[in-house]
């Protein structure tokens, strides 16, 4: 066993629901040093397909920002692009969580923040099972 004391926590959390604001999602993705977003999306990993949330989203993401995606759900995993509701997320770039944990995915990302790598190996990394947090 290994103990990590240096951990990353510049991460937000988006929980989407019915109605959530542009003004507040902007807010969240705009917060100054962000690293990290997990969006906590519904069933398979669906959100809204609104323009201006894929965008906030892709901008977002084109400034560096990891977009986690983690179903709200207790069971099943986020599966994107299952659903027409989800590929826009996938086609984007947003990182899908499969089956991980809402807890897991901040401990996976405040880890992963801490080690400094590329924007892309971070992407892999946090779709690969490390230590049995996704069963891909």
């Amino acid at each position: 066993m290994s103990v990590h004391l240096q951990l990353d926590n510049d991460i937000a959390v988006l929980k989407l629901f019915p109605g959530l604001s542009k003004k507040i999602t902007l807010s969240i993705l705009n917060t100054p040093g962000i690293k990290a977003v997990i969006i906590e999306t519904f069933g398979a990993g669906n959100a809204s397909t609104e323009e201006w949330f894929i965008q906030a989203l892709k901008t977002a993401i084109d400034k560096g920002i990891i977009i986690y995606n983690v179903t709200q759900c207790a069971e099943g995993k986020v599966i994107q692009g299952m659903y027409e509701t989800s590929s826009q997320l996938k086609k984007i770039g947003v990182v899908s969580g499969f089956d991980i944990t809402f807890e897991s995915a901040i401990a996976k990302l405040m880890y992963m923040l801490s080690k400094k790598v590329s924007f892309a190996k971070s992407k892999q990394l946090l779709e690969t099972n490390l230590r049995g947090e996704i069963t891909v």
